[in-house]
């Protein structure tokens, strides 16, 4: 990871809604675990709508790759619809990876 004025060099910020069957089914702790095993910070969080779940993740942009293709498939029991995805820059903002 190489740092250039205290962003990262390769950085980014993946901001992504996740719709279909994703609540219930542990997809929140599933996304944790990928995240925390590619290094990446943000949270996954339920929204109120009940078939979808937002993730905000910060890291390496090939990391962030990774994490977005496990998004599209999701845990056993989880049936993905589609995945909106947004990219902005590495802002530093998380301390780690949560579920909220």
């Amino acid at each position: 990871m190489i740092m250039k004025n205290n962003k990262m060099a390769d950085g980014a910020h993946l901001s992504a809604i996740v719709y279909g069957r994703v609540q219930g089914v542990f997809f929140r702790y599933s996304v944790r675990n990928v995240a925390k095993k590619l290094g990446l910070k943000g949270y996954v969080r339920n929204l109120a709508s009940g078939d979808a779940v937002e993730v905000q993740a910060e890291g390496e942009k090939r990391q962030l790759n990774k994490l977005l293709e496990q998004l599209k498939v999701g845990p056993p029991g989880a049936r993905v619809e589609r995945v909106e995805v947004k990219w902005a820059d590495y802002s530093q903002g998380f301390d780690d990876f949560s579920i909220r």
